[in-house]
């Protein structure tokens, strides 16, 4: 099977900084990658360039073997990308801002309609439609977040934090919808800091550190053997001090008068 993704040998500078260090990645057709990292280790690089934000990198991008800095627009047709964080049109209300991302990618407005009432149903956000999202919690927004990366049917899911403030029944709703979209066929770059949930969902983990790839392989296999969850594993190899040891500095500098 040929990698729907492939990136070769991807290096990315801001000024003398080095954010991204050769990086090399091959993700397939119906993978869920978990792509993990420390705070400034490259994830976030790593998806603007998927995403064609960022196009100033040394090496290559091919998805479906075409260079993405060739075809920018196409890559963003396949595409469906959930951020963290983004600023939504506050004063629309979920119906309205669904037809304006589903116009941008030409799908008919009746279809529009029908794929929006039944995926915001599935989140429970259905009744909220027509509310203006200005009064919305951040656990709302997200859902139409996840509407809206969806919306097109893509063939490849980018996902920054997509849990980030989502309550119990929608975590297990979103965790049930990867699942299907890997039976679907569709490729899945999960960032997260949720190790617990990147563990149970990924097929592959790979982990990067002062933007270097360090780990790429399963669970089982980063385990080697052992019971340490993907957490464990995580602080061992990034972390340069022991864990315990840096909680109890914390709690001695609290307690110093």
């Amino acid at each position: 099977m040929q990698p729907l993704i492939s990136i070769q040998n991807v290096s990315k500078q801001y000024g003398e900084k080095t954010v991204l260090n050769n990086v090399n990645l091959d993700i397939y057709p119906g993978q869920i990658l978990g792509y993990i990292g420390p705070n400034g280790a490259g994830k976030s690089t790593t998806v603007k360039i998927l995403t064609g934000v960022i196009q100033d990198y040394t090496g290559t991008v091919l998805v479906n073997g075409k260079d993405i800095r060739e075809d920018i627009l196409g890559l963003k047709q396949m595409i469906g990308y959930v951020p963290e964080l983004a600023d939504l049109y506050d004063l629309l209300t979920p119906n309205e801002y669904l037809h304006f991302v589903g116009a941008l990618y030409n799908i008919p407005d009746n279809v529009i309609t029908e794929r929006a009432k039944r995926i915001l149903q599935s989140f429970g956000l259905v009744d909220n439609i027509n509310q203006r999202m200005d009064s919305f919690s951040k656990g709302m927004r997200q859902k139409v977040l996840l509407t809206a990366g969806i919306l097109h049917n893509p063939s490849i899911v980018i996902l920054d934090e997509p849990m980030s403030g989502l309550d119990a029944n929608a975590v297990i709703v979103v965790k049930e919808l990867l699942q299907v979209l890997k039976q679907e066929g569709k490729t899945i770059f999960y960032c997260s800091h949720m190790m617990d949930v990147v563990e149970k969902v990924s097929d592959k983990i790979v982990l990067i550190d002062k933007g270097t790839i360090i780990a790429n392989d399963t669970i089982e296999a980063l385990r080697e053997g052992s019971s340490n969850s993907l957490e464990t594993i995580f602080a061992q190899m990034t972390s340069t001090g022991n864990m315990n040891e840096t909680a109890g500095n914390i709690l001695q500098a609290m307690q110093d008068k």
